[in-house]
């Protein structure tokens, strides 16, 4: 269970009584990482603004443009690129825990509580619907100004934002068994997840993976994609290329030595598969 908990990102509310917060996120470069793959117990909404912005939630990728919302849901594994060199997004995070009844009422028990429950499961994207951007932005306009009463404000937007989801964009409802299937299968797999951030540099094959799984290459693989959007060797990629981006941008190492730091022994196939998954040359970062 420690090791399930290092992949968790912590996430702390500014206040504890009214567990909800906003980030504002801006980046200038295309193909920077924005956030790396991670998991955290509360449901986020990111909501762009300006640019476009690639972003993976488990096995769905989206393409995110201007007015597109995005929901990762309670305990999904997601990770985000710059796709344009002026990206501005709200990251909204939310317990849910928020709008509990005090009396277990209809929308308490058929709706809040499977959502706690992380049994009811939305539709990672929404796009461009103004009904959505309106509850979005009127929940954002409420946290930046804090005039007061803002948090019943607050709370009328957040239940009026779920049921626009709820309406229009429930993706599955999960049994109590097949969340706790979920749950194990995210556990299982968090050594492994680890094990590819501290040793990506290295020779990483898939039976040595699956073993520390406790599965066959076959399940291993099945599993592997359906948590995490990728192959195991896309995977591996994308965090080797991850890291290359980091270092191209903030030491003084030329490419060939980031190519080689980072598990890549041929430069001209570190080069192409940047430059295809990142839309960018590694050359233009570094200049050398």
């Amino acid at each position: 269970m420690e090791k399930f908990e290092e992949l968790r990102e912590p996430m702390d509310m500014p206040d504890p009584h009214f567990p909800i917060k906003l980030h504002h996120n801006y980046f200038d470069k295309q193909g920077m990482v924005i956030f790396p793959h991670h998991f955290h117990e509360h449901l986020e909404f990111l909501y762009i603004v300006r640019g476009k912005a690639l972003i993976e939630c488990g096995s769905t990728t989206i393409t995110a443009s201007v007015g597109d919302l995005i929901v990762v849901n309670s305990n999904e594994l997601h990770y985000g690129i710059s796709l344009s060199s002026d990206l501005y997004y709200y990251a909204l995070i939310a317990d849910i825990s928020l709008l509990h009844s005090q009396s277990v009422d209809a929308a308490e028990t058929k709706f809040i509580t499977p959502i706690t429950q992380k049994r009811l499961l939305l539709q990672n994207y929404v796009g461009d619907d103004s009904k959505v951007s309106s509850c979005m932005l009127a929940i954002i306009h409420e946290l930046e100004q804090r005039e007061f009463g803002y948090e019943l404000a607050i709370k009328s937007e957040l239940y009026r934002l779920l049921t626009l989801l709820l309406r229009g964009h429930v993706a599955t409802v999960l049994t109590k068994d097949e969340y706790a299937e979920r749950m194990k299968n995210i556990e299982r797999f968090t050594p492994v997840f680890k094990h590819i951030e501290d040793s990506y540099k290295d020779e990483l094959s898939v039976d040595q993976l699956a073993s520390m799984a406790n599965l066959s290459r076959y399940h291993f693989s099945r599993l592997f994609k359906e948590l995490s959007g990728h192959t195991v060797t896309e995977y591996i990629t994308m965090t080797r290329l991850g890291k290359a981006d980091y270092l191209l941008r903030h030491s003084p190492l030329t490419v060939s030595e980031v190519a080689a730091a980072t598990g890549f022994n041929d430069i001209y196939y570190f080069s192409r598969t940047f430059k295809k998954h990142k839309k960018v040359s590694p050359s233009s970062l570094r200049g050398n």
